[in-house]
């Protein structure tokens, strides 16, 4: 795991000169005649804003089940979406065909969320914006063939199963992509921007016994990063295999936790940020906030959790899966601080939620494809290293449970109520841990949880794992990660007390 406790080192703020959007679509026929029409009619009844947002992704999967191939895709998505704005209202159509009619017809269509007469005048030329770089790419995967790939597969499939004489199945995926997107906005803006994304994945299941009475165990691991071929390196493949094994055997260890009602919980450093992300960081974007579902609609600038508890959304670590150089709306990514040593300081806003609060958006708004209207969203959330020690936030426990790995979670997002299953964890017994524990259901409420954090540990780790996070029928790529902290207490649903 990579270590972060500036929380700016490897921040990038150099730009680079922007990419030509129209030059790379030009060669789907799109021009600046067609961008000005396009504008001008999604203006023509009366929008406030309009923007354009043209995809052309290309992706490859690909996927050993056993050693042999169980599948294989490659795709490639290309289309505009037109939104636009009225207000706080959103019209919006999407079209694959780029054709000159069919971008006109979208523009029409996403026109009828206002009803008026066309507002002022489209800008006389194009202005395209530099934008940091923070996803360089070494080697792109374009140039890297089938039998560069399919060996590597097979070869963590090989070392999974040498591993231990329990293995009997192992699945081992890769899966890669290279976007590039170009905004244009009714403001004469444009933004275009090159986007890869690399997932490496295994699973495992292992068995002890014969036959029907054989008891199994399954888990996995991913890595995943905005980066090319050069992600894949011996020690992180390496690593990748070794949590994707150990994961799976630890399991026969382990036991739904002996315990049960409200008792101190420990979560671990890195993967526990997911319950951070769900359980508390959908509560703080900003259109659950403005339309008042939100539990946090009215603690802005309040003290929500105790000092030491700062919270950060950032869009700024270099080569972070949740990294955006520039968001979906055209806002340069940045670093949010949401929770700020216990008190709310910001929500996450897209343009129109900022618009709304009389803000500056902070670079939130995110779509899964053009497909998609862009909303607020999560990039990379975490909670920033605190002061303590994490070997004495374990001995300061005299009964309870250590939290590493978690499934299976629901959250409720207006009210922050959650429910999930502690995949992989241990019991903690007068300040150690001891017993190795599995498929131990937590129950509580998020802010309720950040409030009761009261201790932060100095071991911030980043996850580096393929999180992906869905809303309003979106999914979009985040990254999470946390110290250890303690919870004073959580609801446990473990098997006695």
């Amino acid at each position: 795991m990579s270590t972060d406790h500036s929380d700016h080192s490897d921040h990038s703020d150099h730009s680079v000169a922007p990419l030509d959007g129209l030059q790379h679509f030009g060669r789907f026929g799109v021009d600046a005649a067609l961008l000005r029409d396009a504008l001008g009619a999604a203006l023509g009844r009366g929008g406030d804003w309009a923007d354009l947002f043209f995809e052309h992704s290309v992706s490859q999967s690909l996927s050993l089940r056993d050693g042999a191939v169980n599948s294989a895709y490659s795709g490639v998505t290309l289309g505009v979406g037109v939104r636009v704005v009225r207000g706080d209202q959103t019209g919006y159509a999407y079209t694959e065909d780029l054709s000159r009619p069919a971008v006109l017809s979208a523009a029409r269509s996403a026109a009828l969320i206002a009803e008026g007469d066309a507002r002022g005048a489209l800008p006389p030329s194009w202005n395209a914006t530099p934008h940091p770089a923070r996803y360089p790419v070494a080697r792109e995967w374009s140039s890297v063939p089938l039998e560069r790939k399919l060996p590597l597969l097979r070869q963590l499939n090989e070392e999974a199963f040498a591993a231990d004489p329990r293995m009997v199945k192992v699945e081992v995926s890769l899966a890669h992509s290279d976007a590039v997107v170009f905004l244009v906005e009714s403001s004469g803006a444009t933004h275009c921007d090159r986007q890869p994304m690399t997932r490496v994945a295994m699973s495992c299941t292992a068995a002890e016994g014969e036959g029907p009475a054989a008891r199994r165990e399954s888990n996995s691991a991913s890595f995943a990063a905005r980066a090319g071929f050069e992600f894949l390196t011996p020690e992180r493949l390496t690593r990748l295999r070794e949590q994707a094994v150990q994961r799976t055997l630890f399991l026969f260890d382990a036991e739904i936790a002996p315990i049960g009602g409200e008792v101190p919980v420990v979560l671990a450093a890195g993967a526990a940020g997911i319950l951070l992300h769900e359980a508390i960081g959908h509560g703080m974007e900003a259109d659950f906030n403005r339309k008042n579902t939100s539990i946090y609609s009215d603690r802005l600038h309040q003290r929500i959790a105790p000092k030491g508890v700062t919270i950060v959304d950032d869009g700024t670590r270099v080569g972070d899966r949740g990294a955006v150089n520039v968001d979906d709306e055209g806002v340069e990514g940045q670093r949010t601080v949401l929770v700020e040593d216990g008190v709310l300081r910001s929500y996450m806003h897209d343009r129109i939620s900022a618009q709304h609060y009389g803000v500056a958006p902070t670079g939130n708004g995110r779509r899964e494809s053009f497909h998609h209207a862009p909303v607020p969203r999560m990039r990379s959330t975490y909670m920033t290293a605190g002061e303590h020690d994490p070997a004495d936030i374990i001995r300061s426990v005299k009964r309870g449970v250590y939290a590493e790995t978690f499934t299976n979670g629901q959250v409720n997002i207006g009210p922050g109520d959650f429910t999930f299953y502690i995949k992989t964890g241990y019991l903690i017994e007068d300040g150690r841990l001891t017993r190795p524990i599995k498929d131990t259901n937590i129950i509580g409420n998020g802010p309720e949880v950040l409030e009761r954090t009261d201790m932060v540990g100095a071991d911030f780790t980043f996850d580096e794992g393929g999180w992906t996070c869905g809303k309003a029928g979106q999914s979009v790529p985040v990254s999470l990660g946390m110290p250890t902290v303690r919870v004073s207490k959580i609801t446990v649903g473990g098997v006695g007390g």
